[in-house]
């Protein structure tokens, strides 16, 4: 399962076909990250070449189906109750508004529709109304997706019968700087849920954000996570932190623009066959800066006005800066 090793990181000659593997080593991913910026790239899109059309992007759109008031403390989030950020609580939508903002992000070319609710875990009556949901935008069409939080196994098994294509549920950092971010869930409990997902046949979309303090070891520990679980995440979404006044991170220092792309690459050459997506945080970047990380093996973004609470370019903009680099978005039933 090895594709080669750290002393081979020499130039793409030596690596002709990217292997599968899920034995990675945080010390072949900082020697990944070391690599001269033009090589790291040139690396990481022939490895996209090899499993994707490197000119097509996967778009999908994410709605805030149930905002704040979560009893979580992630030291990013807006709608964590711990913290004073002027975010409203609002009530899980009804299935009617849900599947409204469906057909107008189908409309604006979506091919997967993601719904998030601010819980820690949610309740069965709550999966009730979520499959509800889930089952109308399927009926439109679109691939579904939802993040709720902890899972039980039964949870699982109701949203797999209810069609679920796609779970979320990020590892957010490495193991080791997890409790800089996070107290009121382990890392084993994020883990748990991934594993309960993946029994329950729904496919995966996990990945991580980067600039919250995090050094480079921290970042290739949380690829190492991703790319050595029984099998990598279909959508792996790469999240730059987006600073919100009133949680712990403001104020944080911002990432080097290098750094996120770099990390970009790494995914993309450890997770071949993943789609690689832009997440959180496009607002703050240059149209320059997206282009380079689909160069280096983006392959998805996130589309609409916003990505739960935070602020997104809107669809137009996408498409003029996707007409600029001559991308086409994918069509449906691609991962």
């Amino acid at each position: 399962m090895r594709e080669n090793s750290t002393s081979n990181f020499k130039g793409w000659h030596d690596h002709p076909v990217a292997e599968i593997r899920h034995d990675w080593r945080v010390e072949e991913v900082e020697a990944l990250f070391a690599l001269p910026f033009n090589d790291l790239v040139y690396r990481a899109q022939t490895v996209h070449r090899q499993h994707f059309d490197p000119n097509q992007v996967q778009i999908s759109s994410l709605l805030s189906i149930k905002t704040g008031s979560c009893a979580e403390d992630c030291a990013y989030c807006p709608q964590s109750a711990r913290y004073d950020t002027g975010l409203p609580r609002e009530e899980l939508m009804p299935v009617e508004q849900v599947l409204a903002a469906a057909r107008t992000a189908k409309a604006q070319g979506a091919s997967r529709f993601c719904m998030g609710a601010a819980w820690r875990s949610p309740k069965d009556r709550d999966i009730e109304r979520v499959c509800a949901m889930i089952d109308g935008v399927k009926a439109l069409g679109l691939e579904t997706c939802v993040t709720l939080g902890m899972l039980s196994d039964g949870q699982t098994q109701r949203l797999k019968d209810a069609g679920l294509d796609f779970y979320n549920h990020n590892l957010d950092t490495s193991e080791e700087y997890y409790s800089e971010i996070i107290s009121t869930r382990t890392y084993q409990d994020r883990l748990d849920t991934l594993d309960r997902v993946r029994q329950a046949g729904i496919g995966v979309c996990c990945g991580g954000i980067v600039g919250m303090g995090e050094g480079d070891r921290d970042r290739a520990g949380l690829l190492v996570q991703l790319a050595n679980l029984p099998k990598h995440p279909e959508s792996v979404p790469i999240n730059m932190l987006v600073q919100v006044e009133g949680t712990p991170l403001a104020g944080t220092e911002k990432l080097d623009p290098f750094v996120f792309i770099r990390t970009i690459a790494a995914a993309r050459i450890m997770m071949p066959a993943a789609r690689v997506r832009l997440s959180a945080g496009r607002s703050d970047m240059s149209d320059e800066m997206q282009a380079l990380c689909f160069l280096a093996g983006a392959n998805s973004i996130f589309y609409g006005e916003r990505l739960l609470t935070t602020g997104n370019p809107v669809a137009e903009s996408d498409q003029r800066l996707f007409r600029r680099l001559g991308l086409r978005m994918s069509g449906l039933g691609v991962q």
